[in-house]
């Protein structure tokens, strides 16, 4: 019986080390659960590049956008968990909106695979060029002023853009009229074009947009200023010091992935991190890589538990309205 334990063991490890070795055995597909254009694409693309050298496959992002990132996520729970197909998402998409939705169909807490957290990236909020606004004191007056007149553009309920202008609204409490669009290209769309008043998002999609003039960075979150906003206050600088969410944005595959597939993507992971060109792509976008130590399968898998059951209760002093 003992021999006939060991013989199992063997080919347990056996078949693990075989099947890291073959895999991938095909191209990837990365899932970003958002419209092309936004945070979670700009970042999920470039992680793609970096993986595809290291894996030896291509990884090919795919946009599945709808219904504040829940349609490209329940795509991801529902796919085949031999790693060829993998999601790339953030607190909103992978923990918060459990608190925002009932139609959710999953939970991440236990229907994903935790792979790897591979930036944390600050927030800025942002005003419509169109607007007049230039800093956040007069846009908090003209919310005051207004109330519902004044629209966020956000990228679907549920996102981490929909969820911090909810948050703000609650910290300071005034009321103003969300609109949610399938991503943060097209909130970032209007918000050029005046269509929306505001919009907070990270980083990613904000120093690019700032800029290039389509949008007029008013603050951003974090205890300092970036570095490519010298003259961008921090929220506390600018009279809102309870507002500070730095968005972790992460990878991870269906329940079920076997822990072999999923060491080979965390080297993927660590590989494409220490690559000079997304390094400094990371440094252009004031997005910072946790040490390794901080960003494997465990510690995302803590930081989901830990998010779902702070935004629950987030959500529940705001009032925010649950899909």
């Amino acid at each position: 019986m003992r021999a006939g334990h060991w013989l199992l063991c063997l080919l347990a490890l056996w078949s693990g080390g075989a099947m890291a070795q073959a895999y991938p055995a095909r191209t990837v597909t990365m899932i970003v659960p958002s419209a092309p254009g936004g945070t979670l694409d700009a970042l999920g693309r470039l992680m793609a590049r970096g993986m595809s050298a290291d894996l030896g496959r291509n990884v090919v992002v795919e946009n599945v956008s709808g219904a504040g990132s829940i349609v490209g996520m329940q795509r991801l729970v529902r796919s085949d968990p031999d790693g060829h197909v993998i999601g790339f998402g953030n607190l909103g998409s992978l923990a918060a909106n459990v608190a925002v939705s009932r139609e959710l169909g999953f939970d991440p807490r236990q229907d994903l695979t935790p792979i790897g957290i591979v930036g944390n990236v600050p927030m800025v909020i942002a005003a419509s060029p169109r607007s007049g606004v230039r800093d956040l004191t007069t846009l908090l007056a003209r919310i005051r002023e207004q109330g519902e007149g004044v629209t966020f553009g956000t990228p679907g309920t549920g996102t981490t853009g929909h969820l911090a202008p909810a948050y703000l609204l609650s910290l300071t409490g005034l009321r103003a009229t969300l609109v949610p669009y399938r991503g943060a290209g097209p909130a970032m769309s209007d918000l050029a074009a005046g269509t929306v008043d505001a919009v907070i998002d990270q980083t990613v999609t904000m120093i690019p947009a700032h800029l290039g003039r389509t949008a007029v960075a008013l603050a951003v979150t974090g205890s300092q200023r970036v570095a490519q906003l010298p003259d961008v206050p921090t929220f506390a600088e600018a009279g809102v010091p309870g507002f500070d969410m730095v968005i972790w944005n992460a990878i991870a595959g269906p329940k079920g992935m076997p822990p072999a597939v999923v060491e080979r993507l965390v080297r993927s992971i660590d590989v494409a991190l220490a690559d000079p060109a997304v390094t400094a792509r990371f440094a252009d976008l004031a997005t910072q890589a946790p040490p390794p130590e901080e960003r494997g399968p465990e510690v995302l898998r803590r930081r989901i538990a830990a998010d779902v059951d702070r935004w629950i209760e987030v959500v529940r002093r705001s009032g925010m309205a649950v899909q």
